[in-house]
């Protein structure tokens, strides 16, 4: 039985070097995340070219082109090592959870990156004014580490099945309401600085916690379970 690392820290940046190092050399994940969020962003402008949208519906346009991109993107995590026929590799050099922990890492910083262009051209095509930009970043934030949470071992899951691509949005939706609700809520308040009563800090407390409880519930709930996923 081949030697497992010892510390899960070295064994989670050993899985993610792996995943930057091919996703740099192939460049296939961002590749096609950045042409779909551009393409999307387009349309939508295209759509909403002479509409006087409200900053509710922006902010719920926005996590709609976020949403996708992340079903787009991260349902092949691990599909890839099964097709590439390394998942056997991982399996016996690495330990559960440093392999979840590695895509968790990855997932999360390939969505950010996908993120923060999609927010900047939408912020700059529908010329949206962010009353609270330091919020909008934390929403940002904690949304892409929610839904990297949940997508990491949905995209575990579905790689065990026999087609199972198609499988992850239908899988992904019904998870991420209460996140999705609270960052188009915190997303809204970014947007307007306030809510009808107080300061939009104060008003986006209550969305903001929720993202992180629902982040932190995904994520301990994912490391009980990759061991059977993984293994199974």
């Amino acid at each position: 039985m081949p030697n497992k690392p010892a510390s899960w820290i070295a064994g989670a940046k050993s899985v993610l070097l792996k995943d930057l190092r091919l996703e740099l050399r192939n460049k296939s994940v961002l590749g096609t995340l950045l042409i779909f969020v551009l393409s999307t962003l387009f349309l939508v402008l295209f759509a909403t070219a002479r509409e006087d949208l409200g900053p509710r519906t922006k902010s719920g346009l926005l996590w709609i082109v976020i949403l996708f991109t992340a079903a787009l993107g991260l349902g092949r995590v691990f599909l890839s090592e099964e097709e590439r026929g390394t998942a056997i590799f991982l399996r016996l050099h690495t330990r559960e959870g440093m392999v979840y922990l590695g895509k968790l890492c990855y997932s999360f910083l390939t969505l950010l990156c996908a993120n923060a262009v999609s927010s900047g051209v939408f912020l700059l095509l529908l010329s949206v004014e962010v009353a609270l930009p330091e919020l909008f970043i934390l929403t940002i934030c904690l949304g892409t580490l929610g839904l990297a949470g949940a997508t990491t071992l949905l995209a575990a899951i579905i790689s065990r099945t026999a087609r199972g691509g198609p499988l992850l949005p239908v899988l992904l939706f019904p998870l991420l309401i209460p996140l999705l609700l609270s960052a188009v809520e915190a997303t809204h308040l970014s947007f307007t600085g306030q809510s009808f009563t107080t300061d939009g800090w104060s008003a986006a407390i209550g969305s903001l916690v929720t993202m992180v409880s629902f982040s932190g519930v995904v994520i301990a709930a994912s490391i009980l379970l990759f061991d059977y996923v993984w293994e199974n």
